[in-house]
């Protein structure tokens, strides 16, 4: 360095933005995150040894990450090289590698790497690094606002200690604007600056943990008032609102926040909370989300977590989102809202989940033909009697028929639990009644189809109407023998029910679904179920 780069450095200090001036040069100037850098936190005694091992930084902007960094660099006796991943290329890191092996060899000295914004570097330039800081030629030190999990090359996460630095709390940035305003070499210290408690409260709540954004709004403000007559540069509140007028807001669509805030979105809505599903709304839109994702999820979670118990969900949700597409915004924020709003307060079912029990039975079950009497009959029911037994639902009363749907292997299986929540509730005892005389039907071979055959005679037709229509009627007896049994009955709490024909359990789901607080006593043929 030349008489000319010293005098360019020194104006650079001088003349540097607050922020930069006021970076703390010592782990006790430091201001946050005690979680690793407390006394006698791991960190803090291994930069106070010496003995630093690659890390990566993660955490959102101005927490401090390039300021540890530099700190280490002030207290290690390494060589230190810095580089930024967003000017930096392939060139500059073998350079890098170069030097820290000069270190090495003539000065016996590791070399620490600092790399800025690490994970904007991309693969092959991370995989260039990666043998070198194996050997232990360069210690790694990086800095990330993305999620290194995601963002930064396996094999080097996996080679580095990761620590998370957190949004800084109010406390510490009172600290830190007592700093600046205390030190008179890089600071206002030298200046009689007052700011108004109020204007003290407006920066910090809107610098949102930012400790940079906290400064520049300090610098703007001090810089541009003029001093009073007795020297006080006083901002008030006023002052302060036209310094940071709005939120920083950290929300970055391809990184964490943008995740995490939808999830925490979506959970409240699972959660039946409208104010946090409305706050979360609030802070995505602030941030500038794509309002048609918003409705995306929306639909979703309509049909995942929603579904039958009210089953206008997804069509209202489909309304405001056309609604959305003729209006824009800002206005399209009335449907976002009112289909936010819909789904909080609506009853909650995720029955549907059922669907997914299917397919993990079609994975692991053996695979099996499809029923006969399912099968298409226009081609084959001539010759191999496809579709010969299957019964039409609309032929019978209520439209339906004790009929098997399911392979025999599957008999009984059942996917679809349905709640009692909303309009699922008056669904409920309807299906599990049909599932209940179904498998009466099955035990009682009413409705055991013929197994499928290579060839097959031609029968009368009326024959084999008159004996599906028989057969059917058999579990349409039983079940109105059932409804007319348990509408003249009153079941009392102490009372004791026997069902002395339990065989195919016709009677005894239902006498069980009404005694859930009484005895209750069902003999069959094998054995006897007795449930107090």
């Amino acid at each position: 360095m030349d008489l000319f780069d010293h005098n360019a450095q020194q104006r650079r200090q001088t003349q540097a933005p607050l922020a930069d001036r006021m970076r703390p040069r010592t782990l006790d100037e430091y201001v946050g995150q005690e979680h690793i850098i407390a006394p006698g936190r791991l960190l803090r005694r291994a930069i106070a040894l010496d003995q630093i091992s690659s890390l990566i930084f993660y955490g959102p902007p101005g927490t401090g990450k390039t300021t540890l960094a530099r700190i280490i660099a002030n207290t290690t006796e390494s060589h230190f090289v810095s580089l930024n991943a967003v000017l930096a290329g392939i060139k500059d890191i073998r350079e890098a590698i170069a030097k820290a092996q000069e270190q090495y060899k003539y000065f016996q000295k590791s070399t620490l790497l600092f790399v800025d914004e690490v994970h904007r570097f991309n693969k092959s330039q991370q995989d260039a690094l990666l043998p070198w800081v194996e050997n232990g030629t360069v210690i790694l030190i990086g800095a990330t606002t993305e999620n290194p999990y995601f963002e930064v090359n396996k094999a080097l996460v996996s080679r580095s200690r990761i620590f998370q630095l957190t949004s800084l709390e109010s406390r510490h940035l009172e600290q830190v604007l007592a700093q600046t305003l205390g030190d008179k070499v890089r600071g206002y210290g030298a200046q009689r600056v007052v700011i108004d408690p109020e204007a003290k409260e407006h920066l910090i709540q809107v610098a949102n943990g930012d400790a940079r954004t906290l400064l520049n709004a300090l610098e703007l403000a001090v810089e541009t008032t003029e001093p009073q007559p007795n020297g006080e540069i006083l901002i008030t509140l006023a002052i302060a609102e036209d310094s940071i007028q709005q939120r920083a807001v950290l929300y970055d669509k391809e990184g964490d926040a943008h995740f995490d805030t939808i999830s925490a979105f979506i959970k409240s809505v699972r959660g039946s909370d409208p104010d946090a599903a409305l706050y979360w709304l609030a802070r995505m839109l602030y941030a500038g989300e794509e309002p048609r994702f918003i409705f995306r999820r929306l639909l979703i979670l309509a049909c995942e977590d929603i579904g039958l118990a009210d089953p206008n969900a997804v069509t209202i949700v489909n309304s405001c989102a056309e609604t959305f597409d003729r209006i824009g915004m800002p206005e399209g924020r009335y449907p976002l809202a009112q289909a936010t709003l819909y789904l909080a307060t609506a009853p909650k079912s995720n029955s549907v989940m059922g669907f997914f029990d299917a397919i993990a039975t079609v994975q692991k079950e053996q695979v099996s033909d499809v029923p006969s009497h399912l099968k298409d009959p226009n081609r084959d029911k001539e010759e191999f009697g496809h579709g010969a037994d299957y019964q039409y639902p609309h032929a019978y009363r209520e439209h339906w028929v004790e009929q098997q749907y399911l392979p025999n292997f599957l008999q009984g299986k059942q996917f679809y639990d349905p709640s009692e929540q909303g309009y699922e509730k008056q669904i409920k005892d309807r299906v599990l009644q049909r599932r209940e005389a179904q498998i009466a039907a099955f035990s009682e071979g009413i409705n055991d189809h013929r197994l499928e055959i290579l060839t097959y005679g031609k029968t009368d037709a009326a024959t084999e109407r008159w004996l599906q229509r028989t057969l059917s009627e058999t579990g349409q007896q039983l079940g109105e023998i059932r409804d007319r049994l348990f509408s003249n009955l009153t079941i009392q709490r102490h009372d004791i029910i026997l069902d002395l024909s339990a065989g195919n359990g016709l009677l005894t789901w239902e006498a069980l679904r009404r005694s859930l607080k009484v005895g209750f006593t069902a003999w069959c043929k094998l054995l006897m179920i007795k449930i107090i």
